[in-house]
């Protein structure tokens, strides 16, 4: 293993150990973003070390990706200012970001399949000859280097293709530091690792701050923050919450300043008389997925929300894909109405009364380029048709019923679905979903990155749902809707229902305020966070 610390103050990488009496790799003071009039950051501080792993935490629409997009340069400031040890970024941009030494590794992976291990570390950036030949041994022996010093067993020359997701995890990382970054921020890195990958990945980190690297750590699991991080910065509602090390802290007081003191806007629920249900609708008994989830047993009443919370990883989208057909079930049994079904498809699991509504609507929920009216008979052609002539009476019927019904802001049924906001988007792939006439209606994030009125819209419509007589299953990484909208919830964790909890186990005295309802909170993401940890 080659040793991380030269003579001359400078890693293996290049990258120069940090000295007491450098300036913070990241200063970045009096933050402030607007996004169409909604403001995403309000007068935000953060402040780096070298040589220093730096949490930032907060819940979904906190403002975490928004500061780190403008650290990265994807964004700009509408205020305050940046500085990158020591140095003040004048220009905003992801060229400028990259100059500066900043990499940032997304959740979602940059790496081209088709190429090795090797070819994507150097990327764009190839090594050549004379001759203008890109130099392939040079390339292979030089990601075999940084893969020894930094312990990791991988091929160079193995194809991304046939890497785990951990292995293309660290691939990433390595990558970012071969281009001489010493800041380095991570987002969930560790949503599909196994334990040895993280364990790999934490010594990997250990290593980089020893050598003056500068970490940014973003993640929803309380007990990798307290065991990796240094400092924490925790944001809420654009807002800076806290800035302080991690030392002090335990994942009660962490949750606690991540939920806040104030009360929720959505309304805090009624407790449902479990002998007004309807029968069992959907019933799951010990189904697997190819890869997740895990001998999942659960089932739906009619009248009744199931929320499914969980942590990045935890198979909650994997278990709504299996019940849609989209990935095959493996073992187990998947009931509707008492009877076994074979789920192979969106096509076999429409028939049989399920809509989903996806967790991502640019990729999985819309046709941007087509119109509101389009996109919402996309799942019901058949039923707008006759023989292959569509119907513009029944279409223009189905679509006024449905905007009408969620209130969908817009011009015109002939908008294009990419003109509206994310919230009226949103509405449009529930109205898909709902044109299908389901009895079973999973939906996988129905509120992300929407505005709280339509979020309590949305939440609105899933309660609506249940006292038609539907089974609902809700997913949702947001504790506030999942106890809005949920009359029990499943925790997942490592692919399987770990636990289950009522509303007496969250609401044990009386719901008559704000304040019950944000303990409600603090207790389900505690629980959360338990879960996870005892994986």
């Amino acid at each position: 293993m080659a040793d991380t610390n030269k003579s001359d103050g400078t890693s293996a990488c290049g990258i120069e150990t940090a000295r007491q009496t450098d300036p913070p790799a990241i200063k970045m003071t009096g933050i402030t973003k607007s996004f169409g009039g909604v403001l995403a950051l309000k007068n935000v501080d953060l402040e780096v070390q070298q040589g220093q792993i730096h949490a930032l935490l907060g819940g979904n629409g906190a403002g975490k990706s928004t500061l780190l997009k403008i650290l990265r340069g994807i964004h700009s400031p509408d205020q305050g200012s940046i500085e990158v040890n020591g140095r003040p970024m004048l220009v905003h941009s992801s060229e400028a970001s990259r100059r500066a030494g900043i990499a940032m590794i997304f959740q979602e992976m940059s790496l081209i399949p088709s190429l090795t291990a090797a070819q994507n570390i150097f990327l764009n950036r190839e090594p050549k000859d004379t001759f203008g030949l890109i130099k392939d041994r040079f390339c292979q022996e030089e990601a075999g280097r940084l893969f020894e010093e930094f312990n990791v067993d991988i091929d160079p020359t193995k194809l991304i293709s046939q890497l785990s997701t951990g292995q293309c995890q660290l691939i990433e990382i390595i990558k970012a530091l071969s281009q001489r970054s010493d800041i380095l921020i991570l987002d969930e890195p560790t949503s599909a690792l196994s334990d040895a990958e993280v364990d790999l990945l934490f010594d990997m980190l250990h290593r980089l701050k020893e050598a003056g690297v500068a970490i940014v750590y973003v993640s929803h699991r309380m007990d990798e923050i307290l065991r990796i991080a240094d400092h924490a910065t925790i944001l809420r509602d654009g807002r800076l919450v806290l800035s302080a090390p991690i030392g002090n802290m335990s994942v009660e007081s962490i949750v606690g300043h991540v939920v806040g003191k104030a009360g929720s806007n959505l309304s805090v629920p009624k407790i449902v008389d479990e002998t007004m249900l309807g029968n069992t609708l959907l019933e799951l008994v010990d189904a697997s997925g190819r890869h997740t989830p895990h001998n999942v047993s659960l089932s739906v009443r009619r009248g009744e929300v199931v929320g499914i919370a969980g942590l990045l990883g935890s198979g909650r989208s994997s278990l709504a894909r299996m019940l849609y057909g989209v990935n095959p079930i493996r073992s187990g049994d998947i009931r509707i109405k008492g009877r076994s079904v074979k789920l192979s498809s969106p096509e076999q699991a429409l028939k049989c009364g399920i809509a989903l509504i996806p967790e991502d609507r640019l990729r999985q929920g819309l046709v941007v380029q087509h119109s509101v009216a389009r996109n919402i008979c996309l799942s019901v052609l058949d039923k707008v048709s006759y023989w292959t002539w569509v119907s513009s009476k029944k279409v223009a019927k189905l679509v006024d019923e449905q905007i009408a019904f969620l209130h969908v802001k817009t011009d015109s049924p002939n908008t294009k679905a990419k003109q509206l906001s994310g919230g009226n988007q949103q509405k449009v792939v529930l109205a898909k979903g709902l044109a299908t006439l389901p009895e079973i209606l999973i939906l996988d994030e129905p509120t992300a990155g929407i505005d709280i009125g339509s979020k309590t819209e949305v939440i609105g419509v899933v309660r609506q749902m249940a006292a038609q007589n539907k089974a609902v299953i809700l997913i949702s990484s947001e504790t506030a809707e999942l106890i809005a909208g949920s009359d029990r919830i499943l925790l997942m964790a490592d692919g399987r229902i770990k636990r289950e909890l009522s509303h007496k186990d969250l609401f044990p005295e009386q719901l008559n305020d704000a304040s019950s309802f944000q303990e409600a909170q603090r207790r389900l993401q505690v629980a959360i966070q338990e879960v996870n940890a005892n994986v």
